[in-house]
């Protein structure tokens, strides 16, 4: 099922929503679509792992959050030099569901 969104944006960004039609060769709805999706997915890892390095999720919930898998989210972590705030239990627990996942 689909749902039309509508909403007014400045000019400049209509200007720069153009841009990126010509450059992909795509239509405007197309364009908007991919946007607002790396859009929503970049707002799901900045919130997971804020919770995370907030101690209020473990790794593998801020996984989940983000809508990727334990090790990608590792790999993230490590990368913005995030401390792991991770328990030997939080640890074998996620270990575990990650196993089941496979």
């Amino acid at each position: 099922m689909t749902e039309i969104v509508s909403t007014r944006i400045p000019e400049d960004m209509a200007k720069d929503i153009k841009e990126i039609e010509k450059e992909e060769k795509a239509d405007r709805a197309t364009v908007v679509r991919k946007l607002l999706a790396k859009a929503i997915a970049d707002r799901k890892l900045e919130r997971a792992l804020a919770l995370y390095s907030g101690g209020k999720v473990t790794l593998w919930k801020a996984s989940k959050i983000a809508g990727l898998s334990l090790w990608e989210m590792m790999e993230i972590v490590r990368q913005r030099k995030i401390s792991f705030q991770y328990s030997y239990e939080d640890f074998r627990e996620d270990f575990e569901k990650a196993l089941k996942e496979q």
